[in-house]
């Protein structure tokens, strides 16, 4: 049946052309934009996944540039102990020379002196961007990732760097008050005899830049004073350092660290090997306002002019070598672990950007074909409506 009222060939033609024309301007977003999901109405799943992506890559690329400028510090950190390492190898050539009474001592400490201030120029000039790793104490952390669970928690991960003291300035004792009763050290076995251990217990507290603490071990003073962000642990870690260097003819040093020294005590053990002479071991103070020796502090009182002197200076210099070579050592491990750890991430970042790409980027070839078919259906749709709109001329014939 016939009507010039409702025209059904071309509701269905015009329908069609409807669906053509959508389609064709999808093809041509995608076209235009190389993606085909470019917001959330495409697809709301993939745009809120590749979103996050996004966002986790533009972090990743800044974690990236944070990696380059720790490596770059670490590394000048590395290169300044590694010269300094051979300076002291050069000292110990010239103080091992003023072993000989037959030498001009003097010409030698002049060589020693200018060592010496070499190794504290290299030292201070160590730094990048102004962070010097071989002056003072604690650590730094390089960021170097961001964790996420699967519940969306994110979490960053840091590669901590600690600070190697190289600085030759030396222990200065406090003169101030008292070390407060929460940072106290408690003393058991004041004697111990030939095979048997006494130790030095640190209640528990917080510990203050220039805390003193003196003690004697034998016929050996040991001194030590905390630095800046020093816990307990790095107290009772340096003092077993200043006993080990002393080398005190057997005794051995263990120490207890604990997870948080601000509510565990911690402590330090002296042993003293079976058959060796009975040892004292006594407080001699606790004090504020100290200043904390470098860790090459022993060579600022190096004086090889006189035979004395050059046999102290022999006894001290393999200790301070091995400071200079373990903290070479140690900044060269750190520095190799963030390289390696940058070149993860650069990787992950690659990695990552292929995902994004395979969710939202559109595939050319297949839209350049679509396009083509697409325009064709477009042309036959519109012929077909042309069409289904002349039918009802054809009513006209039957009124003639």
């Amino acid at each position: 049946m016939s009507s010039i009222l409702t025209n059904t060939s071309a509701m269905v033609a015009l329908e069609t052309l409807r669906g053509i024309n959508k389609n064709l301007g999808q093809v041509q977003s995608e076209i235009a934009t190389g993606k085909k999901v470019s917001n959330a109405k495409d697809n709301a799943a993939v745009f809120a996944i590749s979103t996050v992506m996004k966002a986790d890559v533009a972090s990743f690329d800044q974690i990236s540039d944070t990696l380059n400028l720790g490596s770059a510090t670490v590394g000048v950190a590395r290169a300044a102990s590694e010269q300094v390492t051979e300076l002291l190898t050069e000292m110990k050539t010239l103080i091992v020379s003023a072993q000989e009474d037959n030498v001009d001592r003097t010409k030698i400490q002049t060589d020693v002196a200018a060592l010496r201030d070499q190794v504290s120029s290299i030292v201070g000039a160590a730094q990048f961007n102004g962070q010097n790793l071989l002056q003072g104490g604690g650590s730094i952390n390089v960021l170097s990732s961001l964790d996420r669970a699967a519940d969306g928690t994110v979490t960053a991960s840091n590669i901590n760097v600690s600070r190697s003291s190289l600085e030759t300035s030396a222990l200065t004792l406090g003169a101030g008050s008292t070390i407060a009763g929460a940072t106290s050290v408690a003393v058991s076995g004041a004697t111990i005899a030939g095979g048997a251990s006494g130790t030095m217990t640190f209640t528990a507290g917080s510990t203050s830049a220039g805390d003193s603490y003196s003690f004697t071990v034998g016929a050996d003073t040991i001194n030590y004073v905390a630095r800046e962000n020093d816990t307990l642990n790095d107290v009772v870690s340096g003092i077993k350092t200043a006993i080990d260097a002393a080398n005190i003819t057997g005794v051995t040093v263990d120490i207890t660290q604990v997870a948080d020294p601000t509510s565990t005590n911690s402590v330090v053990t002296i042993n003293n090997a079976s058959g060796a002479p009975t040892l004292n071991l006594a407080i001699l103070g606790q004090t504020e306002d100290g200043t904390a020796g470098g860790g090459l502090g022993d060579i600022a009182g190096f004086n090889v002019s006189t035979s004395a002197g050059a046999a102290d200076a022999l006894s001290k210099i393999d200790a301070m070598l091995q400071v200079a070579v373990d903290a070479a050592s140690n900044f060269g491990s750190s520095q190799k672990r963030i390289e390696i750890q940058g070149e993860f991430v650069n990787s992950l970042m690659d990695s990552m950007k292929a995902g994004i790409s395979a969710l939202v980027d559109a595939d050319l070839e297949e839209a350049s074909a679509r396009l083509q078919s697409l325009q064709v259906q477009q042309q036959l749709g519109v012929q077909a409506l042309s069409i289904a709109n002349q039918a009802p001329q054809s009513i006209l014939s039957l009124f003639r």
